[in-house]
């Protein structure tokens, strides 16, 4: 991956503008989002951070299609986004593949999709580079359960990967997993954005990871989710395990930290609140 561009010399591919989202409960509507304006930009890598239950995966929902606002609009090359698409991959943390499927037939499973459809020359290439890049050749008639967790995420983003999205929308892809493998996985995921080149949407509690992965961090706000600060990240591309000991990630963890645990203590206060 090259290093990012500046804001002024990349296509801006999804627009928040003025996004709200209202969810109905028996006491009335419960605001989530409330007026998000935000733009990503070809080839950026932004994560988004923020208290857990703010908000931060409504957001995701909605560029993914799975969720329309309240108000306001998301634009996708200046069209409204109505629905999931091709060009959109969503990565969950839940690992997201077929149990019944072997590694192999996981990742064919999207090139078989009348959207992404290709011949079964063409599919059986695409399985092997992407088993080799995850270093899952060996267990390709392996079905999920035989797999360890980091091997069946590796699996979903191989997955997800396969019919090439232009945009990858990430949802704590790597919370459930062992830190020695979340750093293995992140590290594994730079080498193949690096290869590959796509736009990336992050959603972690992880400011570490944040700042590793990203080119632009999103701190967002407790309960309903406004855009607290936007923080260009000083590094370029590639990167490596040599990062933390910059002295500046330090001190941008140390901020970011600080931004976060405010937002958890305004969390707490709404929690009093409505409990009285």
């Amino acid at each position: 991956m090259s290093m990012p561009m500046a804001a002024g010399e990349a296509p801006v591919r999804i627009h928040f503008d003025g996004v709200s989202v209202d969810y109905p409960t028996p006491g009335g509507p419960m605001r989530v989002l409330d007026d998000v304006s935000l733009q990503l930009r070809q080839g950026e890598f932004v994560s988004i951070i923020g208290p857990s239950g703010c908000g931060k995966t409504t957001l995701m929902n909605i560029a993914a299609g799975f969720l329309r606002p309240s108000s306001g609009r998301v634009l996708l090359d200046g069209r409204p986004i109505t629905g999931p698409g091709p060009e959109r991959g969503v990565i969950f943390q839940e690992y997201g593949v077929f149990p019944w499927l072997t590694v192999r037939q996981n990742i064919a499973f999207g090139l078989t999709l009348a959207a992404n459809r290709v011949d079964a020359a063409q599919r059986e290439q695409v399985c092997e580079r992407y088993m080799k890049l995850m270093g899952l050749s060996d267990f390709a008639d392996h079905h999920p359960k035989h797999l360890s967790g980091g091997m069946r995420q590796r699996l979903a983003i191989a997955r997800a990967y396969a019919v090439r999205p232009q945009f990858l929308l990430m949802d704590e892809p790597f919370g459930a997993l062992d830190a020695q493998t979340r750093s293995a996985m992140q590290d594994l995921l730079l080498q193949v954005l690096q290869a590959e080149g796509k736009t990336v949407m992050l959603i972690t509690h992880s400011v570490e990871e944040a700042i590793y992965l990203s080119s632009r961090i999103v701190v967002v706000t407790a309960r309903p989710a406004r855009i607290r600060e936007v923080i260009e990240v000083p590094f370029g591309y590639p990167r490596g395990e040599k990062l933390h000991e910059d002295a500046r990630f330090g001190q941008l963890r140390s901020h970011i930290r600080d931004l976060v645990m405010q937002e958890y203590a305004a969390q707490a206060r709404q929690g009093v609140r409505l409990s009285d």
